[in-house]
C-alpha cells in the first residue's frame, strides 16, 4: 500500500493551514488588546454623561466582551470554521443553559436594569423588599445593604427590582411626626401653641415648610395630636432632632402644667368575702 500520497496530501494541507492559524492567533491577540483600549474609550467617553461608577464598569465590561466575541467570531473564520453552525449550537445550548440557571440570568438582567435606572446609588439609605440600611454595593447579581443594626443584607437583584423601593437620602426634606396624648381637661389651642413654640425652637427644625400641630382623634383617655415638622437631613441628623422635638414638647408640658396623662384602668372586685 502507498502511503507516500496521503501523507504528501497532509503535509500540503498542513503547509496551507499554518498561515491560517497564524493570522487567526494575530487577529485573536489584537482582538484581546484592542479591547482594552475599546473599554478605556467607552468608559472616558460614558464619564461625561454618566457619573455612577458602578454603570461605568458595567457599561467598560460590556464594550470588552462585546469586541472579545467579535474578535473571536472573525479569528475562528480564517481557519475555515464553520461559525454559523456554532452559533446555531450556542443558541441552542444556551437556551438548555438558560432554563438552567435562568435564576442566575434574571438576576443578571434585574442587575443590568438597576445600574441603568439608578433607583439609588451606594452610600445611600433605603428600604427595600423589608429591609432598610445603608447600600455597600451594588453588582449584576446582588444589592449589598447594611441594616440599621449593623447587619450584612445581600438581596438578589430580581427580589430588588420586584419590590417598591423607598429612598432616603434622595431628597434632602423629610418629615417627622410626633404622636401627643393631651388630657381631656386641657385646653387644646393653648396646648398646640406650647408644643409648636417648643418645636419651633429645635436647633434643626424648618421654618419652611412650618411645622404643623392638629388633633387627630379622641381616644380613651386622652385627645390625639400629632405634631409634624420637617428636617434637613443634609445638615443635621434626623433623628437626633426628633429627639429633642420629644424632649422640648415634655419639658415645656411640665414647665407649663399641661397634663400629658398614660392610660389607667380600674378593675373592680364583685362578690369577694372579707
Amino acid at each position: 500500500m502507498d502511503w507516500g500520497a496521503p501523507f504528501e496530501t497532509l503535509i500540503e494541507e498542513a503547509l496551507l493551514f499554518i498561515p491560517q492559524l497564524i493570522a487567526a492567533l494575530v487577529i485573536f491577540v489584537a482582538t484581546l488588546l484592542l479591547s482594552s483600549v475599546v473599554a478605556r474609550w467607552a468608559r472616558r467617553s460614558a464619564q461625561v454623561k454618566i457619573d455612577d461608577p458602578e454603570t461605568l464598569s458595567l457599561l467598560s465590561r460590556l464594550t470588552r466582551w462585546g469586541v472579545v466575541v467579535v474578535g473571536t467570531i472573525v479569528a475562528l473564520d480564517q481557519v475555515n470554521f464553520d461559525v454559523t453552525g456554532f452559533v446555531a449550537g450556542l443558541g441552542i445550548a444556551g437556551i438548555t443553559i438558560g432554563f438552567a440557571l435562568k435564576d442566575i440570568a434574571r438576576n443578571f438582567v434585574a442587575g443590568v436594569l438597576l445600574l441603568a435606572q439608578q433607583p439609588f446609588d451606594v452610600g445611600e439609605v433605603v428600604e427595600v423588599a423589608d429591609y432598610a440600611g445603608t447600600v455597600l454595593d451594588i453588582s449584576v447579581r446582588d444589592t449589598v445593604i447594611k441594616s440599621f443594626d449593623g447587619e450584612k443584607v445581600i438581596l438578589p437583584n430580581i427580589d430588588v427590582l420586584a419590590n417598591p423601593i423607598t429612598n432616603y437620602s434622595d431628597l434632602p426634606l423629610r418629615r417627622r411626626t410626633i404622636h401627643i396624648g393631651l388630657g381631656y381637661d386641657e385646653d387644646v389651642d393653648r396646648a398646640n401653641q406650647v408644643f409648636l413654640q417648643a418645636i419651633q425652637g429645635v436647633e434643626g427644625t424648618l421654618e419652611e415648610p412650618e411645622p404643623s400641630l392638629l388633633a387627630e382623634e379622641l381616644g380613651d383617655s386622652t385627645v390625639g395630636l400629632a405634631a409634624r415638622f420637617w428636617v434637613n437631613q443634609e445638615t443635621h441628623d434626623l433623628f437626633q432632632v426628633h429627639s429633642r422635638a420629644v424632649q422640648a414638647i415634655k419639658m415645656a408640658a411640665e414647665r407649663e402644667g399641661i397634663d400629658l396623662p398614660y392610660p389607667i384602668q380600674t378593675v373592680r372586685f364583685e362578690g369577694g368575702s372579707g
